[in-house]
């Protein structure tokens, strides 16, 4: 029976370069000499990431935030693995910080998003729930190919890749 699974994976190498890479810009630009702006990536546990961004106000915050950015798709990483809404944090003084998760792995309500958009769309595909991972299986793999496309088209808020493709 072909299958495939759905999942969020992004490329932790990746990440990690364009960090480093955007802390080599933000330490020689001249508009950051002499503030406390920089990126830290953390590892809270194997399945858990943070962005940390610090400045001294929210402009310089968005200013690093924006640098990072471009940094992450010059290396080809979606920027919709990380999320921005959080709102900054005083530290001290004048000094803030913003955290910001990493998205790795389908939650559950994304899962039952996916899988209710599966069960909708007629096509002669299941989903099944799988931990982090939603697999769909079906019975011609042009059914699975339609089913790739819709969830690509209906889920524009995730950065959904498809691997472990089975015929």
């Amino acid at each position: 029976m072909p299958s495939f699974d759905t999942v969020l994976e992004p490329d932790l190498v990746e990440i990690r370069n364009a960090v480093e890479q955007a802390s080599k810009e933000i330490g020689t630009r001249f508009d950051f000499k002499g503030s406390s702006a920089k990126v830290e990536l953390t590892e809270k546990s194997a399945k858990e990431r943070e962005l940390t961004l610090f400045g001294d106000s929210d402009f310089q915050i968005q200013q690093v935030r924006d640098v990072l950015v471009a940094r992450m798709t010059k290396r080809n990483v979606d920027a919709r693995f990380f999320d921005f809404s959080g709102k900054p944090q005083k530290m001290g003084g004048d000094k803030m910080k913003l955290l910001v998760p990493v998205k790795t792995g389908i939650d559950s309500e994304s899962g039952k998003k996916i899988q209710t958009l599966v069960k909708g769309s007629k096509l002669k595909v299941q989903a099944a729930i799988q931990g982090d991972a939603v697999r769909v299986t079906g019975a011609k793999r042009d059914d699975l190919q339609a089913a790739m496309a819709l969830m690509r088209k209906d889920l524009a808020d995730l950065p959904l890749t498809f691997n472990n493709f089975r015929d």
